[in-house]
């Protein structure tokens, strides 16, 4: 039986204070969230863009009073933006003012804390304090930068060769998130807890915008819930994210707009797609005149 978690008590507590800080998670997310706590293991939250994958990790972090530390994945990244470097020119400085040292006396004088420029894996580990570790869009990343998480997925160290194994004192809360744009490896996958992120069904899509937009006028709010899950439907290159409901909610309420008339969507389509031809395609599947 795993003890009370640091970060949160119970499923329950997890749900509780996370709908207080704006963030409705239903009871697998709650559990997941306690988990990920309670055993100290990282959890990958996979699903379409726009769910609240990367919102769920922010959460946390309010909620507990953590501080947030993010690695934007990205094709290309490697270790030196994900772990760390050495700061060269530093260095060299260093060497030149050396004198007659020898190269033993000035590797050791340069390869210290020093000169050394902390990246988000190695920000995240050495620090003491409550930390939420946000691994974002893993899935754009190569193959090969995966191998660089597993230490610290791992063990929640990393090791710096020069220095030697840097080990966490204070286990961060560590989220993955992935659009699911490629297969994550199954190493990476072992290492972690999995959730499964999905757009909410309209009542609770409905829960989350009057949360988030509590001006909304209730008969707008259920036909703008409507009209999102009827987009959602179509063939479009980007579907509304739930990021996008709240904001035509809030553009709705801004424009005070009391019907979600044809002209109404036709007007303010583009706070919710953002493509010409989804917008063509919304039109034609909603059935409005453009």
């Amino acid at each position: 039986m795993p003890q009370p978690s640091s970060w949160f008590s119970s499923p329950d507590d997890a749900a509780s204070r996370l709908a207080a800080s704006g963030y409705l998670a239903d009871a697998a997310t709650a559990t997941t969230a306690y988990l990920a706590g309670a055993l100290e293991k990282p959890l990958l939250v996979e699903g379409p863009a726009g769910v609240g994958k990367t919102e769920l990790a922010k959460a946390v972090a309010r909620v507990t009073g953590a501080e947030l530390v993010r690695l934007q994945c990205y094709e290309g990244l490697d270790e030196a933006r994900a772990l760390y470097e050495w700061n060269y020119k530093k260095q060299l400085l260093r060497i030149q003012a050396s004198g007659d040292q020898s190269w033993e006396e000035t590797h050791e004088d340069i390869f210290t804390d020093e000169f050394l420029l902390t990246r988000p894996l190695l920000t995240a580990i050495r620090r003491d304090e409550p930390t939420v570790l946000l691994v974002d869009e893993v899935d754009k990343t190569d193959v090969e930068v995966e191998g660089l998480l597993l230490e610290v997925l791992s063990d929640f160290q990393v090791t710096i060769p020069e220095l030697g194994t840097v080990a966490a004192v204070r286990r961060p809360f560590v989220v993955l998130t992935s659009n699911a744009t490629r297969e994550l490896s199954e190493a990476v996958k072992r290492r972690c807890l999995y959730l499964h992120l999905d757009y909410p069904d309209a009542q609770r899509e409905r829960e989350i915008v009057t949360s988030q937009v509590p001006d909304l006028d209730e008969r707008v709010g259920t036909m703008l819930v409507e009209v999102v899950h009827r987009l959602r439907e179509l063939d479009l290159k980007k579907s509304p994210s739930i990021a996008e409901s709240v904001d035509w909610a809030r553009t709705l309420v801004a424009l005070e707009i009391r019907d979600l008339d044809p002209k109404a969507v036709n007007d303010t389509l583009g706070v919710v797609l953002k493509h010409a031809s989804d917008h063509e395609k919304a039109l034609k599947g909603l059935k409005f005149a453009g």
